[in-house]
């Protein structure tokens, strides 16, 4: 295998695996029932006229499987983190004692985790949307080098090489999906 061939091959394995790493962080943000602090994550407080993660201004933690609790570095940051809490839709009302913010993760009705597995199910085509965009460019790529002059049944070997990258990556997908939407379900 050439130097290029090689390169290409890697650029198109790097990129799927991105996607699989991003796939993995989405999933993490749709709640099973359990409290988790990445819920939070991607929550934007108004620090000091700057929109900050909310995990950069205090301590996020769960006590239990139903609560999570965040606790500020200052104060003053209490009715902001709340008001951004609230603002954010969530699905939960956090409760502010003066100290820190409890939020009381609620049992998920059989309705929403219905809503939730058609989430994942959305994500999950998204993201082998991604995955195919990425063998496409990566085959696009392998076309260029017999262009310039690769012999064609290396390129051949490439292109079955990316195919198969492709397949596993998408096969992996499936696997994640599979268990969060297990996780999802289980009462």
């Amino acid at each position: 295998m050439s130097e290029e061939t090689k390169k290409c091959l890697d650029q198109a394995k790097e990129s799927m695996n991105g996607a699989i790493v991003a796939f993995d962080k989405d999933l993490q943000k749709v709640r099973a029932g359990k409290a988790n602090p990445q819920m939070l994550e991607g929550l934007k407080v108004d620090y000091y006229g700057n929109p900050t993660p909310v995990e950069q201004v205090g301590n996020i933690s769960t006590p239990d499987a139903r609560q999570i609790v965040i606790q500020p570095w200052e104060r003053n940051m209490l009715p902001i983190i709340e008001k951004a809490i609230l603002a954010a839709n969530l699905g939960f009302t956090p409760q502010n004692n003066g100290e820190f913010i409890r939020i009381v993760v609620p049992a998920l009705t059989e309705e929403r985790r219905k809503e939730l597995v058609k989430k994942v199910k959305q994500e999950t085509e998204q993201h082998k949307v991604t995955i195919r965009n990425i063998r496409r460019t990566a085959n696009d790529n392998a076309k260029k080098l017999k262009d310039n002059g690769t012999p064609e049944d290396e390129v051949k070997k490439l292109e079955a090489d990316i195919q198969k990258l492709t397949d596993d990556s998408i096969a992996k997908i499936d696997k994640m999906a599979e268990m969060k939407e297990k996780e999802i379900m289980t009462v």
